[in-house]
């Protein structure tokens, strides 16, 4: 488990062994249950997660109850509700696995040490963070000019795995569609 996180680290960073048993150090191996929370609604959001294994979805939920899907989190990637991670507020989002999953988890306090204590750490996390944003950004957008087909296409394109492995119903929320129309995209 721990390569996972060596070689996702060094495909941006590149550490020395003793380097890399610092990082490791500050991150705590958790295994969850599909359906398990991460993160609930109201939680005090104390941690960040690498994936190691698994599927996570990210939701919102509105004062009218509907769920919104903001991100899915599979191998590789980082989740959390960064808003509250990152402000040591509690969560407006939950964290929910799609399937059994392994992950690293980084607390606040830890991520700060790293970042003080090993600047390449800081780099890594800033080129993670502007992916991030980069990213966030391009969905927002996706949103303002592209219909929901256009929408459905980019996602086939750009994640193909997803759609093997999380529900239609969970898809078509990311979309912003119904579950019938996604049954239309995707005949």
């Amino acid at each position: 488990m721990e390569e996972n996180l060596r070689d996702h680290i060094q495909n941006l960073m590149p550490l020395t062994d003793d380097e890399f048993s610092f990082v490791l150090s500050h991150f705590s191996f958790e295994k969850y249950k599909k359906n398990d929370f991460l993160i609930q609604v109201e939680d005090n959001v104390k941690y960040c997660y690498f994936v190691v294994s698994g599927l996570l979805k990210l939701v919102y939920d509105d004062t009218n109850g509907k769920q919104h899907i903001v991100s899915f989190a599979m191998e590789d990637w980082w989740e959390s509700d960064f808003s509250a991670y990152f402000t040591e507020t509690k969560a407006k989002m939950s964290l929910q696995c799609i399937e059994d999953t392994m992950v690293f988890s980084l607390s606040f306090k830890n991520y700060q040490k790293l970042l003080s204590q090993l600047p390449k750490m800081e780099r890594f996390f800033l080129q993670k963070s502007n992916a991030g944003y980069i990213s966030s950004q391009n969905r927002i957008l996706s949103f303002l000019t592209s219909n929901a087909q256009q929408r459905y296409k980019q996602l086939l394109k750009q994640y193909p795995q997803l759609f093997q492995r999380v529900p239609k119903t969970l898809l078509a929320s990311y979309l912003g569609v119904s579950r019938e129309t996604l049954s239309r995209l995707s005949s």
